[in-house]
């Protein structure tokens, strides 16, 4: 019956005709051509995407991190984003780069332009030294990246005019108008917003000794909190930096580096800074899990209600599912947004 179902979904969803201001009606290569070893650089250009005439100069902010890895899923999320925005052309984009990565900032920059040769953006390098020496290790390795850790920094990353900021992982999609999520309001002074999921275990997210350390459970003393998901975030940076959570999250991981009081990586750290004192975004906002669990990677299905974002948080990953043949079935709802160029397609286009 589920199996129908998404089958279902994935078939209208598919037929529905997406929001589109292009003046491009299809992809070409960029202005730059790449050696056949770089093919996993090469990708189609976007469409240009327009504003509308309702469109203020209002600029949204979204902060996601760009690397060699994961750079597949992160042109996929600005291309959702573009796609959907009923103001595409006042979207300012920060792409957050590593230090070391095998892929240099200058290359990955290099791709973002001929991909979204209109795309307004700014890249940083996150120089992973900084945290380190505070990273502990994890259920697994990918969650060991020092660029998980890149959002702990956005106040120091970001320039000090910008107040506000989506931040989003790199393996999501948006199917709705990010205007909407921008617009959210972070009340009673609170520093970030995202979806709550109170139903699930939140003692699981820290070890044994944590809990029976009367100190340190004491943390959240009267508050109820709540596991939240950090791949999708809208945060207040004047708060963020006048409240110093940078230092807090800081804390916390150097404690774990002594005590080891969680398993997984960077968002236990938050879960003890701010669960049970965060906006609560409606769950359309995040429909995450859908890469599987972080040991199987085993194929997810949508929960319950409307969906204005996908995420694939877990072991599995769309792109590498659908590339080896093995996709799980809402894989096909982010295949839509992927501009990547098979190594078949770019000699097509080389020779």
């Amino acid at each position: 019956m589920m199996v129908t179902f998404v089958t279902i979904f994935i078939f209208i969803f598919l037929s529905l005709p997406l929001t589109c201001f292009c003046i491009r009606s299809f992809p070409i290569i960029g202005d730059q051509t790449y050696p056949p070893e770089d093919h996993f650089l090469a990708f189609s250009e976007s469409p240009e995407y327009r504003n509308g005439a309702q469109c203020t100069n209002k600029t949204i902010h979204i902060a996601i991190t760009l690397d060699s890895e994961y750079l597949r899923g992160s042109i996929a999320g600005i291309n959702s984003v573009l796609r959907h925005a009923s103001c595409p052309e006042n979207t300012f984009f920060h792409l957050i780069t590593a230090e070391f990565d095998s892929t240099t900032p200058r290359e990955l920059t290099r791709t973002i332009r001929n991909t979204f040769p209109s795309l307004s953006f700014k890249a940083y390098v996150f120089r992973e030294h900084t945290v380190m020496n505070l990273i502990s290790s994890s259920v697994r390795v990918a969650l060991e990246n020092p660029l998980n850790y890149a959002r702990n920094y956005l106040g120091e990353i970001l320039d000090p005019d910008v107040e506000r900021v989506i931040y989003l992982d790199s393996d999501v999609v948006l199917v709705d108008d990010v205007q909407k999520l921008w617009s959210i309001e972070l009340r009673n002074n609170r520093v970030i917003g995202a979806p709550e999921y109170c139903h699930a275990n939140f003692t699981k997210y820290f070890t044994d000794r944590f809990w029976a350390d009367p100190v340190l459970s004491r943390v959240f003393g009267s508050k109820n909190p709540c596991y939240f998901n950090t791949g999708v975030m809208v945060m207040d940076m004047a708060r963020w930096r006048g409240g110093n959570y940078r230092r807090r999250i800081e804390n916390w991981m150097e404690l774990q580096r002594k005590q080891r009081i969680y398993e997984l990586g960077s968002l236990p750290p938050f879960l003890l800074v701010f669960a049970g004192n965060i906006e609560p975004i409606d769950h359309r906002w995040n429909q995450h899990g859908l890469g599987g669990d972080n040991v199987k990677g085993s194929c997810r299905s949508l929960h319950p209600g409307p969906v204005s974002l996908l995420h694939w948080s877990g072991k599995g990953k769309p792109w590498v599912r659908l590339d080896e043949h093995r996709p799980c079935p809402l894989d096909y709802l982010w295949q839509p947004y992927d501009l990547h160029m098979s190594k078949s397609q770019y000699q097509s286009l080389d020779s």
